[in-house]
């Protein structure tokens, strides 16, 4: 009896410790055991054209995962059917046929892959990925989720495909700081640049399994959540359509004359925001498969000498110090030897001609050019090129832009200094050429481009883009003579392809060459950038063509692509004609 009592009083001291002493630790350690957290990640917000067309945006998707432990233990119920029959066998075999049909898979493939091999068990053995939220459903109504779990992802597609696929970029899949989650990333294009404001910021959220870690989610069992909040949806300056007429227009151009690739860049003149770059040989971001899609846009990428076009800069200087006006006279040989003794020629033989200022521009000639600019000190040509943008990056901020090259006027060479005032001996991206012409336009002021039209935030309001710096290169009087002196290219000179019925047009024809080491050539860029209408300013199209085949002169071959997406923007726009002629400078005297 007295052993029975020492027992029992043993027993209640124990009973007593555990409940009371220890109890609460316990049922702590037990709801910590079966307490799960869970990443919710943010929906990345959507990049849309100035229009609102969407043009990425992330869609629903989910990963079909299995637990190889648990489903030996699957025994299907009457609810499981296929064609009104109920599921045969157990396990693995049995949840094969019931998922096989609606994963479209074989149902003896995903036997072997439901169960375990050689003794090894995965708890997360993923059946597929990319799946629609159609399937998940089905795959949630037969009440397996003890075995088969569906995890929410996303799928960042392109709908305008092609149509700005260089510029709008990319995104991939990295882990987390923590490494605890996968999340996405913009990797390039806009994308990239913009990938803080897109990302969003991802959420949490706690709740319980049953029988630990590896069992079924308790309904109504979550303790904390916090919301993710999605990312800000971007506005871009570009134009899907005319991005698409620059796309098609290019890639037959580049068809048509074998050159290498071709470029073209659609800007508006007032506020200087980018409309379409164009880069020939559609990229489609949506194909991954395709290496290009990580090579960015060869509008800011690549640089090249500016060539003809570059003289634009030199007139403007010189009728802004005072050197010359529109109507000055030039009589222009084919070569000209500087005071230093270097010696110049243009683009083809002729005699001594008498030249207006106007029509040294309109012939684009490189002795005219050079006779005309010798008198700006050196100091002075790299402040009027360094302050139409050349240089420096352009301030569109997208991956792997080249700020060109402009080396200080102090290490020019004797050749440099002049070749510079008629587009070589520097190099330039395709935004830095057509941002030149903008300025031009613009009555002589500059402001940074930019293809940011603003963001709008989860709660639904659009927040314009900052207001970017604006700088007067020139007065608009000396800005206004250079555009008018431009229309005198396209009206008699060498850019008469760029015409466009009912529209005055003004612009620059180009060709610039490259030469290696050895002093042969190895390169022709051919180019055309011209405005429109010229008498006021909307629009800013430029096209370059890198080694064409058929011909090498920008007049011949980029100009006429030139009027092609020029027409199709002024028309698209609804750009009324123009509505004055002002008689042109004269070219000769």
């Amino acid at each position: 009896m007295g052993v029975a009592l020492v027992v029992l009083l043993a027993f209640t001291v124990r009973l007593v410790y555990v409940q009371v002493v220890i109890g609460p630790s316990l049922a702590l350690a037990a709801e910590g055991a079966r307490t799960q957290s869970h990443v919710t990640m943010a929906h990345r917000g959507d990049i849309t054209d100035a229009d609102g067309v969407v043009l990425a945006t992330s869609i629903d998707r989910y990963t079909v995962s299995a637990d190889q432990k648990t489903i030996p233990e699957f025994v299907p119920s009457s609810r499981h059917t296929i064609d009104g029959k109920k599921v045969e066998g157990e396990g693995a075999v049995a949840l094969a046929r019931l998922l096989a049909p609606i994963l479209d898979r074989s149902a003896p493939e995903l036997a072997a892959q439901l169960s375990g091999t050689n003794g090894r068990i995965n708890r997360n053995v993923i059946l597929k990925k990319d799946v629609v939220p159609e399937v998940q459903r089905q795959i949630v109504a037969l009440g397996v989720s003890a075995y088969i779990r569906t995890k929410l992802t996303t799928e960042r597609t392109y709908p305008a495909g092609t149509t700005a696929g260089n510029i709008v970029g990319y995104v991939g899949a990295q882990q987390s700081d923590d490494g605890t989650t996968e999340q996405v990333k913009g990797l390039g294009g806009v994308e990239a640049t913009y990938d803080d404001l897109l990302t969003g910021t991802p959420g949490s959220e706690s709740f319980q399994r049953a029988g630990g870690a590896s069992g079924v989610r308790i309904p109504g069992s979550t303790q904390q959540s916090v919301e993710a909040v999605p990312g800000d949806s971007v506005a871009l300056t570009l134009v899907r359509d005319i991005g698409w007429k620059a796309q098609d227009s290019i890639d037959k151009a580049v068809a048509e004359t074998g050159a290498d690739y071709g470029i073209a860049v659609v800007q508006d003149v007032r506020t200087q925001e980018i409309l379409a770059l164009a880069d020939s040989g559609a990229i489609d971001p949506n194909d991954r498969s395709d290496s290009r899609v990580a090579d960015g846009s060869r509008a800011v990428k690549d640089v090249f000498a500016p060539g003809s076009t570059g003289k634009v800069i030199t007139m403007a200087a010189v009728i802004e110090e005072g050197l010359a006006s529109p109507e000055s006279r030039y009589e222009v040989d084919y070569t000209y030897t500087t005071s230093n003794g270097e010696t110049f020629r243009d683009s083809h033989y002729h005699g001594l001609e008498n030249l207006t200022l106007a029509g040294v521009l309109a012939e684009s000639s490189n002795t005219g050019t050079v006779m005309v600019g010798q008198d700006l000190p050196k100091q002075t040509r790299e402040d009027y090129l360094r302050a139409f943008g050349l240089g420096a990056k352009t301030g569109l901020g997208l991956p792997g832009e080249s700020a060109g090259l402009l080396a200080p006027a102090a290490s020019w060479d004797g050749r440099t200094e002049y070749a510079v005032l008629f587009g070589q001996g520097l190099a330039v991206n395709a935004v830095q050429a057509t941002s030149v012409f903008s300025t031009i336009a613009n009555g002589g002021k500059r402001v940074t481009p930019t293809l940011l039209k603003g963001t709008t935030g989860p709660d639904g309001v659009f927040v314009p883009a900052p207001d970017r710096e604006a700088t007067q290169v020139v007065s608009e009087s000396t800005a206004d003579q250079v555009l008018h002196m431009m229309e005198a290219v396209v009206e008699e000179g060498s850019g008469a392809a760029a015409a466009i019925d009912g529209y005055r047009v003004a612009g620059k024809t180009g060709t610039a060459e490259e030469v290696g080491a050895d002093g042969r050539l190895t390169d022709i860029m051919a180019s055309f950038i011209g405005v429109a209408p010229a008498d006021d300013p909307r629009y800013t199209v430029s096209v370059f063509l890198k080694n064409p085949r058929t011909n090498i002169f920008g007049g011949l071959v980029a100009a006429p692509v030139f009027k092609d997406v020029m027409g199709f923007t002024l028309q698209h726009m609804n750009v009324p004609p123009s509505s004055r002629v002002e008689e042109p400078y004269p070219t000769t005297w």
